[in-house]
Order: C-alpha cells, then sequence, then structure tokens
C-alpha cells in the first residue's frame, strides 16, 4: 500500500469519527435528554401533523406543476432558452429569507396581488398560514424539481423518439409509451426529495407560519429551546424529527422504477411536429413559471436597491460573519468531499458501502436537530454562544457533504477508470498526481458543490438560532431581526444585500470550475 493511500485512509477515518460524532453523537444526546415521548404536548403532535401535511402538499404541488413546465421545456428551443433555465434555477440557492420577503412583495398585505385586488374591489389575501408556507416551498422547490424531471426527459434515447416519428406517434402515443415510463421512474424520487426539504424548512415555517395550527416540528424544537427553554421537550421533538427525516431519507434513496427505455447512443433528439395549440400552451406554461419564479427576485432587487447603501453598521459586520462561515463551511466541505470520496475508491466493496453511506448520512438529519444536540453537549463544558460562528460553519459543513460527495465521487470514479492505469504507468502518485491528473477533471463538479455550499450556507438561518446573541448574529439572522422590529426599509436593503452575496458566492465558485482547461 503506497504512503498515499495510507494517508488517505487516515484522513478518511479522522472525516468519518467527525461524521460519526456530528451526526450520530448529536442525536445521541438528544435521544438522552428526550426521557420518552411522554412528554410531549398535545400540541406538539399537532406540529407534526401540520409538518407531515404541509411537506406533502409542497412535493405534491411542486412536482405536479413541474411536469407540464419541464415537458415544455424539453418540447421547445428558443433564444434565451438556456438563460431562462439557469435563471429558473435561482430561487434553489435563494436564502429562504429572501424568497419568503419576495413572496411577501407579491402576496403580502401590500404586495402587487393585494393592490391589484383592492383596484377592483375584492378583499385582501392572507399568505400567512399552510397555504403560505405551501406557496413558499413550492417556490423554492418547483425549479429544483423542473430540472431532475427536465434531466429525465434529455435521457429519453433519442432512437426511441426517432422511431415513434418513423411510427407516426402522436404527442399522445409518446407521452403513453416514452413520456410516462420515465416519469414513473424520476418523478417519485423529485417527489421525495422535496418532500424531505419540506420537512426540514425552518425559515419558512418561521415567517409565515408560526401560529398554534402552522407551527412546524423543527419551530417546535426552537420554540421549546429558546423561549420555554424546555430542554427535555426540545429533546424529544428532535427526536420525531430526526425518525421522519430518517425515514423519508431512506424512501428517496430507494425509490426508484426502471423505465424499460434502455440506453442509447447520444444523439441529438429528432425535430417533433406538434399542433399550434400545443405550441402556445407550452409557450404560456413557460412565461407562467418565469413570472412566478423571477417576479419576487425582480421585487427584492427593486425595493433594495434604493437602501443598500445606507444600512446601518451591524448588517455590514453580520455580513462579514455569514462570508466567514460560508467560506470555512466550503473549504471544510470539499476537503471531506476529497478525502471521503478517494477512500471510498481505496477500499474493498463493504467497507466503500459502509463509507459512502456515512456520508449521506446527514440527508437523514436536519440543522435544528444537530444543532440541540450540540448545545446539550457543548452546554457542561463551555458557552455555547462562544462556540456560535464555528459550530454553524461544522453543521453547515456536514450538512452540504452528501450534495458534494454525489458530485465529486462519480467524476473520480471516471477519472480512476479512464486515466488511472496511465498515471500509475507514469509514476504519477500522491499531490502530483492530484495536481496535474485529478483536479483538471474534478474542478467543475468541484465549483458547483463550493458555489452550492458557499451560497446555502451563507443564508441559513437555523442553527445560528439556537446558539448566537446579537453580537455574533449573521446576516440572515441580521435580516430576520430588522423584520421582526418592522425596519422594512433596512430589511430590504440587507435581503438584497444577502441575495447578492450568495449569488456572489456561487458565481464565483461555479466559474472557477467552469474555466479550466483538461492537461
Amino acid at each position: 500500500m503506497t504512503q498515499a493511500r495510507v494517508l488517505t485512509l487516515v484522513f478518511a477515518s479522522v472525516v468519518a469519527l467527525w461524521l460519526l460524532a456530528l451526526n450520530f453523537g448529536a442525536v445521541g444526546a438528544v435521544a438522552l435528554r428526550a426521557e420518552g415521548l411522554t412528554g410531549l404536548r398535545a400540541s406538539d403532535w399537532a406540529a407534526v401533523r401540520f409538518t407531515l401535511l404541509q411537506a406533502l402538499l409542497s412535493a405534491l404541488l411542486s412536482v405536479a406543476l413541474a411536469i407540464p413546465v419541464a415537458r415544455a421545456l424539453a418540447r421547445r428551443r428558443f433564444i434565451g432558452r438556456g438563460l431562462l433555465i439557469t435563471l429558473m434555477g435561482a430561487p434553489f440557492i435563494l436564502p429562504t429569507l429572501v424568497a419568503v420577503l419576495g413572496l411577501l412583495a407579491v402576496f403580502g398585505r401590500s404586495g402587487l396581488v393585494n393592490d391589484v385586488l383592492g383596484l377592483v374591489g375584492l378583499g385582501p389575501v392572507n399568505i400567512y398560514g399552510l397555504h403560505g408556507v405551501v406557496l413558499a416551498h413550492v417556490f423554492y422547490n418547483l425549479p429544483l424539481a423542473v430540472r431532475i424531471i427536465l434531466q429525465g426527459w434529455a435521457a429519453i434515447p433519442s432512437e426511441r423518439m426517432r422511431l415513434a416519428v418513423s411510427l407516426g406517434f402522436s404527442p399522445t402515443d409518446r407521452l403513453r409509451h416514452l413520456e410516462a415510463p420515465m416519469l414513473r421512474e424520476v418523478a417519485p424520487g423529485a417527489f421525495l426529495l422535496v418532500f424531505l426539504i419540506c420537512l426540514t424548512s425552518f425559515a419558512v415555517a418561521l415567517a409565515l407560519g408560526g401560529g398554534p395550527r402552522a407551527t412546524t416540528v423543527e419551530l417546535a424544537i426552537y420554540q421549546a429551546f429558546r423561549f420555554d427553554f424546555d430542554m427535555g421537550r426540545a429533546a424529544a421533538l428532535a427526536l420525531v424529527q430526526f425518525g421522519l427525516c430518517l425515514g423519508a431519507g431512506v424512501l428517496a434513496l430507494r425509490v426508484a422504477l426502471p423505465s424499460g427505455l434502455g440506453g442509447g447512443l447520444d444523439r441529438p433528439l429528432p425535430r417533433m411536429d406538434y399542433r399550434a395549440r400545443a405550441i402556445w400552451g407550452d409557450g404560456v406554461l413557460i412565461a407562467l413559471a418565469a413570472l412566478f419564479l423571477l417576479v419576487p427576485l425582480a421585487l427584492i432587487v427593486l425595493r433594495g436597491a434604493p437602501h443598500l447603501v445606507r444600512l446601518p453598521a451591524p448588517v455590514w459586520q453580520a455580513t462579514m460573519r455569514s462570508l466567514w462561515v460560508a467560506l470555512g463551511a466550503t473549504a471544510l466541505t470539499l476537503s471531506f468531499a476529497l478525502v471521503l470520496a478517494h477512500a471510498i475508491l481505496a477500499l474493498p466493496r463493504f467497507g466503500a458501502a459502509a463509507l459512502e453511506w456515512l456520508g449521506l448520512a446527514a440527508l437523514a438529519a436536519s440543522p435544528l436537530v444537530i444543532g440541540t444536540g450540540l448545545f446539550l453537549i457543548l452546554r457542561p463544558i463551555a458557552d455555547p454562544r462562544d462556540m456560535a460562528l464555528a459550530v454553524t460553519m461544522l453543521v453547515n459543513a456536514g450538512l452540504a457533504l452528501p450534495f458534494a460527495l454525489r458530485l465529486i465521487l462519480p467524476a473520480l470514479r471516471d477519472v480512476a477508470a479512464t486515466q488511472g492505469r496511465l498515471a500509475t504507468s507514469l509514476g504519477l502518485h500522491g499531490a502530483a498526481r492530484f495536481r496535474l491528473v485529478t483536479l483538471p477533471r474534478l474542478r467543475r463538479p468541484m465549483g458547483f458543490a463550493a458555489g452550492l455550499t458557499a451560497a446555502l450556507s451563507m443564508g441559513d438561518l437555523g442553527v445560528i438560532l439556537l446558539f448566537a446573541d446579537a453580537e455574533r448574529a449573521t446576516l440572515p439572522m441580521q435580516l430576520y431581526r430588522l423584520m421582526q422590529a418592522y425596519r422594512q426599509d433596512d430589511a430590504a436593503g440587507a435581503a438584497l444585500l444577502l441575495l447578492l452575496a450568495s449569488l456572489a458566492l456561487f458565481w464565483a465558485f461555479d466559474k472557477w470550475g467552469r474555466s479550466y482547461a483538461t492537461a
């Protein structure tokens, strides 16, 4: 065994221990403090039911709306299509509070919709409660579902489409024999992924729910933790949340029905002939989806720009803390993902599968569950507030690791399969092999993983609320404080600043990944 492989396995052991402590150590601390589920109140079980209901409705609506939009985008080619698909994906990396403010600008009490309703003599709509939470989750997850299902359409072998054209299939025939089998394979996974994301959504429920009938488990944990300081009840709720996420995570990893379409030769799809009515229908669907997703973003820019330069000093200080947390979490995530990916390739089959499963285990956890466990662990040792930023960075790195690992590991396997023997025959090992062979071919997935981690970490409002006080507030926490104080102008400027910082981090890292020349 080479020295490089030994070092890889040693570093992987350290990362594995950290993952065990972060995920299962925190959950263990929660389980020890929970003292069973008998201490839960009727309102807590109502929060469980609301959590499942809003996640179910959000996932159903997101996937149901994504299918026709993805089909329209798959069937149409027009100028700016690629840019539109990219912009439609922006809400997924958008900080949750920024998305909420954008929706409030459209559907809130003084939003565009209520202004129009007032002009025609109709009463206002109320965005708060179940329908507001579901609306925000659909706004946040519709782009993700569209991208997943759109990839399914792109994966249909062009040979099947050419055969359908030669046989004179109508659009209904193509839907029945080609598109429906693909949807049976792709849609369940998209549904469960959105369902899992909505289970762990905290900021949306905090801003748009919160009433007795619109409280999620995550919000109930926060309320028991911060307001009642009932650690036993908070731990019991965290245990329930872990069980819900674990069940959804296992289903999401296992569910996938075979389409039966087989493979192809990667030829471009043939041109399809559609009726004018179908063309107009696709255009209307694409336009409506674009308006729903992009108008709130445009209003954030328009309302926040005049107040951006006049933001108070605490907002800029919070911005620097958020940048430090985001960059630190990104560095940790990439380092851990690279170490784990190399170790997975070096280990035998059983060990590799166990290590990969451990790297993906954070899918079954939520930030507040881990944060509650870490607070219980750290409280007897030191003041948790002193470690607020470091703990937030570590938790964000752990939660982003599954996404980074799923992006980097397949690319590393391809490098090993296509370049491994040649590199070994040339005597390339260790750092030289990584620099000359591996890194150039991993930069694209690494850049995307880094951008995703940095953007999501920049907008995180979970763990930091459990640990930090006003002196250690990050930008999302400072934005929430401004919203609570009804300082709408400062909140609009802070939301735009958070949006720009998140998008800039994503763009910079993704551009670094895409701007390379393979050696």
